[in-house]
């Protein structure tokens, strides 16, 4: 019994496709969709909240530019004046992030976030672009970043494959940080939701009183999962500007 609860709850993540035209499958999955979806939600969003902008904002345009505000400062903090070129980039990488997220708590939608081809081109995207700026802002002088200064020349042949491996594993623990954590999030939560039920169907009338502690924990489980959604965009976010942070001032 458990096993089928364990396959049925990594079922939520299975990937399916729809038939396009002339009856064919498409290659178009619901990970696909979803991705579309949080795109067009995040741009209608902002579209219809800063439509207006009026001087005392209403609820939809203050959360626009609340969200504008907090990842505006994130950027100065982290990377510094030199950063605020690359806010546009780092806002919708939040932005699309934190919709992934939040869209895979409602029923009948998918989380994108939690695969890791998903994450993980993310990642690489975020790896190869700050590696790019490390080398536009200092040329062949950003290798200089595996070879700290101060460091005993002796020592360097043991340091520099250290700080190379170090710095090549930054898109695997960036995409499987964000991919980890919402899919256990998703699979206790309808592990849970399952046992409920399960008590219900099995139990009767005393199953249903007995469900409310299940019940309990799959809200409380609900909560935490909106609070990991939001955290887990923040994380990708600041890393990400970390690791701008040391393509520009390499250190």
């Amino acid at each position: 019994m458990a096993q089928e609860q364990a396959i049925d709850a990594l079922g939520q993540f299975k990937l399916t496709t729809g038939l396009g035209r002339l009856g064919r499958v498409s290659e178009f999955t619901n990970s696909n969709e979803m991705m579309l979806l949080a795109a067009v939600i995040v741009v209608a969003l902002f579209v219809v909240a800063l439509r207006h902008r009026a001087l005392v904002p209403g609820r939809l345009q203050g959360l626009a530019e609340l969200t504008y505000e907090f990842v505006h400062q994130m950027v100065l903090d982290t990377i510094g004046p030199e950063g605020v070129r690359f806010f546009p980039f780092v806002f919708t990488l939040f932005a699309f992030i934190l919709l992934g997220n939040v869209l895979g708590l409602f029923p009948y939608f998918f989380a994108f976030t939690s695969h890791i081809a998903i994450t993980g081109a993310l990642a690489v995207f975020v790896f190869l672009l700050s590696t790019a700026v490390g080398f536009w802002y200092h040329g062949i002088g950003f290798l200089k970043f595996f070879s700290p200064p101060g460091v005993p020349v002796w020592l360097l042949p043991l340091l520099i494959p250290i700080e190379i491996v170090s710095y090549a594993s930054r898109p695997i623990s960036l995409s499987v940080r964000l991919f980890a954590n919402m899919t256990a999030g998703h699979v206790m939560w309808e592990v849970f939701a399952g046992f409920m039920l399960l008590l219900v169907a099995s139990m009767g009338a005393v199953g249903v009183v007995a469900s409310i502690i299940p019940l309990g924990l799959n809200v409380a489980l609900a909560a935490l999962e909106f609070l990991v959604a939001v955290l887990q965009a923040y994380v990708f976010a600041v890393l990400t500007c970390l690791y701008l942070h040391d393509a520009i001032h390499m250190h």
